[in-house]
């Protein structure tokens, strides 16, 4: 019986020899689509030895079709982010300036001197183009970027505490995204992780009295991804500083988010900055590029020079090290901050510092274009990207209910994700909100084209 329903699919040479599917392999390879044929003719066989039935010929020949075109389209596609989370990190994460985009675009189109002296005509350092900038704007003696802060981390830790001990609050051993931990990242360098406190309290004491002719550093993790309240003791950095000055201990200050801004000039919580954690005394700050500081994905590490001189001579240095594209976007970010532009000029912090006012008239006027399925109400925006836990942002959002008899707002929210170019919002409450925070100028006009569309199937 399952022989015979095997006599129902078509060859290979029959589904190629079709006008779409010979199409494709004009436009594609050849190769490519007769690979791809033979697959899904081999997922159909085991379908039928599963009892299923072997569909027409049309259907096969449009499941082809689909598999090809799906695999010959690039999987990275541009969104619009309508959420309002405006560091989100399933979706990228900070979106950058263009003048970041202009000089990592350069720096990927035509040869550079990443290692090139110029002055001398002999190899030099990567990290030179971008050194001096970090440590002009935190103050630090020394600088180096790598591929991402949990590669700072384990490069740090690696340098300066292998076969040694690190001390760091039990509330603060955390998982920083994606199943990463800290314990985990710790252990992967040689370092011993030494706990202390407890989940909710951990006081200065609690450090001395864990510290040995073992120890090799102090270490501080903001918690950038969550809150702790009630009952809560935290050891303030200044304490921690001093501990380690009078024990001869390194200090680390893993910030995460990096932020180089004081965050309460916007109505938002206090953030960590660099330039305290380096002004207190910290042996190195370590925090993220692609995150508060607005740029593209990078880890960063700020502080004394004879440490730094340690991380960069170090074999897991070139493992981790950052790419000549993102060095480049690194570079043009930093200098948003030298020239005091960055709320101009840098997209998240031009979201941040948006007004309550700009948003009720953007939101007003894509009610007036979409008509009466939509409304403005009152609503919040976050930060996002483990940054600033808890902390919101007045805002106004567009809401869309689902008329009866219409499209429900689940399958709204799903026309949109599979427009061109894709749309992300929120659903609460059985309304479908759009906040223009997170929505750049540029993409305004097809915002709207898209929810048109969605909401006209």
């Amino acid at each position: 019986m399952a022989e015979s329903k095997f006599r129902s699919l078509p060859s290979v040479d029959k589904l190629v020899s079709d006008k779409r599917i010979k199409e494709l392999a004009e436009a594609y390879s050849h190769s490519l689509v007769v690979s791809l044929v033979r697959l899904l003719l081999d997922e159909l066989r085991l379908s039928i030895v599963e009892g299923k039935p072997c569909p027409p010929f049309e259907k096969i020949a449009r499941l082809a079709q689909d598999k090809i075109e799906k695999l010959a389209r690039p999987s990275l596609r541009p969104v619009i982010n309508a959420t309002g989370v405006i560091i989100h990190t399933n979706l990228g994460r900070a979106p950058l300036s263009s003048e970041t985009i202009a000089a990592m675009d350069l720096a990927a189109r035509d040869y550079c001197n990443l290692e090139l002296d110029l002055d001398s005509g002999k190899r030099g350092s990567r990290q030179v183009h971008i050194e001096p900038l970090l440590c002009q704007l935190t103050g630090a003696e020394a600088a180096l970027a790598v591929n991402n802060n949990a590669s700072a981390l384990l490069l740090a830790l690696s340098a300066l505490a292998k076969g040694k001990e690190v001390i760091v609050s039990r509330g603060q051993a955390v998982e920083i995204g994606g199943g990463v931990r800290i314990p985990e990242i710790m252990r992967q360098s040689g370092a011993k992780l030494v706990e202390v406190g407890t989940t909710n309290c951990t006081y200065i004491t609690d450090f001395e009295a864990a510290i040995t002719p073992k120890t090799a550093a102090l270490l501080r993790v903001h918690s950038s991804n969550f809150k702790l309240i009630g009952f809560t003791e935290s050891v303030a950095l200044e304490q921690l500083v001093e501990l380690g000055s009078r024990h001869n201990l390194t200090v680390l200050d893993d910030l995460g988010s990096g932020c180089l801004l004081d965050t309460t000039r916007f109505g938002l919580a206090p953030e960590p900055i660099v330039q305290q954690s380096v002004a207190l005394g910290v042996g190195l700050a370590l925090f993220s590029g692609d995150k508060l500081l607005g740029g593209p994905q990078a880890g960063l590490v700020v502080g004394r020079k004879p440490l730094i001189d340690k991380l960069k001579k170090h074999p897991l240095a070139r493992a981790v090290r950052i790419d000549k594209g993102r060095l480049a976007g690194i570079d043009a970010t930093l200098r948003h901050y030298m020239k005091g532009e960055e709320l101009g000029k840098i997209p998240i912090w031009s979201m941040i510092s948006t007004s309550l006012e700009s948003l009720e008239k953007r939101a007003q006027r894509w009610v007036q274009y979409l008509g009466p399925v939509a409304t403005v109400v009152e609503g919040e925006s976050v930060v996002g990207g483990g940054s600033l836990p808890g902390s919101t942002l007045p805002t106004r959002l567009v809401a869309i209910r689902a008329a009866k008899g219409s499209v429900s707002v689940p399958e709204l929210a799903s026309r949109l994700r599979h427009q061109e170019p894709s749309v992300v919002a929120r659903i609460e409450a059985n309304l479908l909100l759009l906040d223009p925070r997170t929505v750049l100028p540029e993409q305004e006009a097809a915002l709207l084209q898209a929810v048109h569309n969605a909401l006209n199937g």
